[in-house]
């Protein structure tokens, strides 16, 4: 699809690499000036060397100090910021095990990054946006935090929140002309789930036939199919969605089951 977004400021977080650069490009593409944040500065400046009007910045989004000067200095070069993207986010690789045996730094870990850091990015750039009088904030949550899984109680519980954290950011900013929405994906191939599965030497390899059985398409996502997603929620037509969580999922969610 494309939109018009010229003239409009998007940044997005954990923009190094799958997902976040996919969605990036596809903002780049359809006129926006891109602001590459991650944690890894120098692949965050890679990717923004190879896109028309972009800047990249180093923005760990579980450090609020660093979340504010980073927000600051998008704001020094660009005078504002449109469009919030908070696509940043962890997964345990290591602890797929059940709740009585995950690790309690394990949990803090990615509360902070998964749950904490869109609070955090969020509470930074709305400032901006009501100065400017509106702007887009798009959560990338998971199709976990609509459903439960087994093994990943931390993840599960902060993309949940993710969700809510969206629909309570909707009902306070709306009135101010900021949207915010949330893409829930599903399993999308990425460098994680190479690891995971979609790899031949993938930890749960074994398990791609059953996982896939549960997606009527039949295949695992793509990072460009996400971002078509965002940028959907971004364009200037979409000005009377806000509050909606999107599942982006093959059909996963549609007849959501589990082997029991």
């Amino acid at each position: 699809m494309n939109a018009n977004l010229s003239g409009k400021v998007a940044l997005v977080t954990g923009a190094a690499g799958g997902i976040g650069a996919a969605i990036c490009s596809t903002m780049a593409a359809n006129g926006a000036k891109v602001v590459f944040s991650d944690i890894n500065l120098p692949a965050a400046e890679a990717m923004a060397r190879a896109t028309p009007h972009a800047m990249a910045l180093r923005m760990d989004v579980t450090d609020e100090p660093g979340v504010e000067a980073a927000i600051d200095a998008v704001v020094a070069r660009h005078g504002r910021i449109d469009i919030l993207v908070n696509n940043a986010g962890i997964n345990t690789l290591a602890h797929r095990v059940n709740i009585d045996r995950f690790p309690t730094e394990e949990w803090d870990r990615i509360l902070r990054v998964d749950l904490t850091g869109p609070f955090l990015v969020s509470k930074a750039a709305s400032r901006c946006m009501l100065d400017s009088g509106g702007g887009r904030i798009i959560n990338i949550a998971s199709v976990m935090g609509l459903v439960p899984a087994r093994l990943q109680c931390a993840y599960t519980a902060a993309k949940a929140g993710v969700v809510n954290l969206t629909r309570t950011m909707a009902i306070e900013l709306g009135c101010h002309g900021i949207l915010t929405n949330c893409i829930a994906p599903g399993s999308i191939l990425t460098e994680g789930t190479r690891q995971l599965f979609y790899g031949e030497d993938g930890r749960f390899n074994d398990r791609v036939k059953g996982l896939l059985a549960h997606i009527p398409l039949g295949r695992p996502g793509q990072c460009d199919e996400i971002a078509s997603a965002v940028l959907f929620l971004a364009a200037p037509e979409s000005s009377y969605i806000n509050g909606a969580v999107l599942p982006v999922d093959g059909g996963w969610l549609a007849g959501y089951s589990r082997d029991f």
